[in-house]
């Protein structure tokens, strides 16, 4: 099942990104397919341990057997806990490479692709009450004018959400369609839908409050040296990314002390992010959006 799952996005340079130590304890914090994983597993000797969170039970099923392997079962923003429930305190290296696997796009029954017409569900972790459908169903206008302007990154997001309660009930990805059509710009329909549903996943799942909390605790986390590496996929996490490695918050304000030296846990150790070669973009085609930053604790 793994080769299907999800094709590792900038894997050797993932790896070299996070300088692994072969005692080293480090952690995937988005396991899915397990080819970032299994990569890590090569470089570690009889010592090393990884840690790997994922809570989409299709993942579990790409687990590698290995002594040196745990997989945690929960959302990557209670990093610490569970990972103290694990006796751990402090890692030499964290990966995550974020956004929806292709085995996640490729299941027509999740709702998370716009090329199937399926219920409008969205939710990685199926244990979740709240789906797309329910937001799109019970949300004000003006807090799904929110959503959409805030997580879409959509222009005409009032008009849209004026249409989508007027609409109401709509419970599939083909019903949602239909009635934003008046709303997609003629050839950029694809984009528009693309930037619709994106913003109903981050909705649902809570993606960057939980980025957020996850960045937070790998800081702390992380051992001097250690190295911190973060692939994302759209501007919304890339930013927060940047801004945290850069400035150490998420408002991209330096913090200065006393001394006028910034003052931020962590390094980045690129000034401009890694991206996808050309090569590898016609290899898979879902790398294209890739941004790879590398952070570093001093």
């Amino acid at each position: 099942m793994t080769a299907d799952y999800h094709q590792p996005v900038l894997l050797k340079e993932t790896i070299d990104a996070l300088e692994i130590k072969p005692d080293g304890v480090y952690v995937d914090v988005t396991f899915g397919g397990g080819g970032h994983s299994r990569e890590i597993l090569k470089h570690l000797g009889p010592e090393g341990k990884l840690y790997a969170f994922d809570q989409d039970p299709d993942a579990w099923k790409n687990a590698p057997k290995d002594d040196r392997f745990v997989l945690i079962d929960q959302n990557f923003g209670f990093l610490a806990n569970w990972l103290r429930m694990h006796r751990v305190r402090a890692v030499d290296g964290l990966l995550g490479d974020l956004g929806v696997s292709s085995h996640q796009f490729d299941s027509a029954d999740r709702g998370f692709s716009i090329r199937f017409d399926a219920p409008l569900d969205m939710r990685m972790d199926q244990s979740r009450e709240r789906t797309a459908a329910e937001i799109i169903n019970t949300y004000s206008v003006e807090d799904l004018t929110a959503v959409l302007r805030q997580y879409g990154e959509l222009r005409n997001a009032w008009p849209v959400a004026k249409t989508l309660v007027k609409m109401r009930p709509i419970q599939t990805s083909a019903e949602l369609i239909q009635a934003v059509k008046p709303h997609a710009p003629r050839g950029a329909e694809h984009k528009f839908h693309a930037q619709l549903f994106q913003a109903l996943r981050i909705e649902v799942n809570e993606e960057l409050t939980v980025l957020k909390e996850m960045l937070q605790q790998a800081a702390q986390l992380l051992k001097p040296g250690g190295r911190m590496v973060i692939i994302s996929y759209h501007s919304l996490e890339d930013r927060l990314v940047k801004d945290f490695f850069r400035t150490g918050n998420f408002e991209g304000i330096p913090n200065k002390d006393f001394f006028g030296h910034l003052s931020r846990p962590l390094e980045p150790v690129h000034t401009k992010p890694i991206v996808p070669s050309e090569e590898e973009i016609q290899r898979n085609t879902r790398a294209r959006s890739a941004k790879m930053r590398t952070a570093t604790k001093g």
